[in-house]
């Protein structure tokens, strides 16, 4: 079975989790791609209002030019003061106030510089796909969506700013998804070869709590690259022994999770990244591993908790789906391609046929020539936008045009059924897991490109 293509498999990229950045606004992972627990909604201090500034007094400066854009002093402050919150709630020691403030800096230039390149490509972010987000937030937090605004106000939090900057992050998953994470090719053998592996890898309902250090090289790395990576690497470890492991992951992690102290949160083991399991499987919790070389650097891991999970079968449901996928271009924007979609919905629903529109016109080639049928799949395996639109459809019924990371979709469910999963789910697994590892080295390398290839100047010291 050939997986490569399929647009809807989810992937759970630590590195991709969605941090919510910018000015006024608490960090707060996807619900779906959070590290550990649900989304919390807690918020650094406010800033101070500029209405009780003295006259005279400087309201605010740039930091760091990028490109046609710019990093304030004032996001640089709030975003340092969301870090050492979250550091704090985690029992973290904040690292030197210059190296924590290096890092926050580097965090929010790369933020911009993806948000810059986002629009330039023309991705837009609809309002159904942030409401979606929000209201999946809400929930995790026990809320309404209706109760969103007023809780996050009671913090200090303007919700305005905050959704906002939640659209932003979704334009930057977008845009990471589309330039990283498709390119990735999965072969059949691979793919075999990978879920024998996971066969042989820690107890699948066991789950592992670690945090994780990435000591990085060059994206063209020679030998001497990887001997000075190494030193460091050690270093890092032999002060593991003594100092908080959190900390040291702020000051040397390279990872996009050092701001969170490396914390990679609860995998089942399964979902325990491949290049790591088997390290992972002999640690007891509290022990550190050895630096462990990889072809971007060398990582060093801690394993923090370990929790058995109950076993049980695996009989899920599968919805029988076909779909349409138009992306938006230059050429094309999201109104027009919605309402393309739109305009196929009625032609369909007048009695046209659905697939001689998916063969001719998706852009998901996996399924276009099929069609757009997506043979049966668990909505667990989807995204959650198309998840959730699978699920609220009678059998027969298809979808108003909808949003998600890869485009505009029409979908119509042709049936449901209960299925023992065990073989499917672990060929899912194993897709995604590899398609992680692929992405993992490919975002590191197209983030340095991205950074390289723009105009950054840095004000401060």
């Amino acid at each position: 079975m050939i997986m490569q293509g399929k647009p809807m498999s989810r992937l759970a990229l630590a590195t991709l989790a969605l941090l919510l950045a910018g000015p006024a606004v608490a960090a707060a992972p996807s619900p779906t791609e959070t590290p550990s627990g649900a989304p919390s909604l807690a918020a650094p201090a406010p800033a101070t209002s500029p209405t009780a500034q003295a006259p005279g007094v400087l309201l605010d400066r740039i930091v760091a030019v990028v490109n046609d854009g710019a990093v304030t002093q004032s996001e640089l402050d709030e975003r340092m003061a969301q870090v050492i919150a979250d550091l704090a709630r985690n029992n973290t020691p904040a690292p030197a106030a210059d190296v924590l403030r290096r890092a926050v800096l580097d965090r929010l230039i790369m933020d911009e510089i993806q948000w810059q390149r986002a629009q330039r490509i023309g991705i837009e972010v609809s309002d159904e796909m942030v409401n979606r987000q929000l209201a999946q937030l809400a929930q995790a937090n026990g809320l309404t969506l209706a109760q969103l605004p007023e809780a996050l106000a009671e913090q200090g939090i303007n919700f305005t700013l905050f959704r906002e900057n939640m659209r932003r992050d979704l334009a930057r998953q977008i845009l990471r998804r589309r330039e990283v994470l498709n390119r990735v090719s999965i072969t059949p053998r691979e793919l075999e070869q990978f879920m024998e592996r996971l066969k042989k890898l820690p107890d699948e309902q066991a789950e592992y709590n670690f945090s994780h250090i990435l000591v990085a090289v060059p994206t063209e790395p020679t030998q001497e690259d990887f001997e000075r990576a190494a030193r460091r690497a050690q270093e890092v470890y032999e002060r593991a022994a003594t100092d908080d492991f959190s900390q040291l992951a702020v000051e040397y992690s390279d990872s996009q999770t050092a701001l969170e102290g490396g914390q990679m949160g609860w995998r089942r083991g399964p979902d325990l990244p491949t290049l790591l399991a088997e390290t992972i499987a002999t640690l007891r919790p509290g022990e550190v591993s050895r630096p462990i070389r990889a072809a971007n650097g060398y990582h060093i891991v801690k394993l923090n908790e370990v929790r058995s999970g109950a076993s049980g079968d695996e009989m899920q449901e599968q919805i029988h789906a076909r779909h349409i996928l138009l992306t938006p271009n230059a050429l094309q924007d999201d109104a027009t391609v919605r309402q393309r979609l739109a305009d196929i919905r009625q032609r369909v629903l007048a009695g046209e046929d659905f697939a001689a529109f998916a063969s001719s016109l998706s852009e998901d080639p996996a399924s276009a020539v099929e069609g757009g049928d997506l043979d049966w799949q668990s909505p667990d395996s989807m995204v959650p936008e198309f998840a959730a639109v699978m699920r609220q459809l009678a059998d027969g019924e298809i979808s108003e045009p909808f949003q998600t990371q890869f485009g505009w979709h029409i979908v119509q469910v042709l049936g449901r059924r209960q299925v023992d999963a065990t073989e499917e789910n672990l060929r899912q697994r194993a897709f995604e897991q590899l398609q992680t590892m692929k992405a993992d080295q490919d975002l590191e390398l197209w983030l340095r490109r991205l950074r390289d290839e723009s105009y950054v100047e840095i004000l401060v010291n």
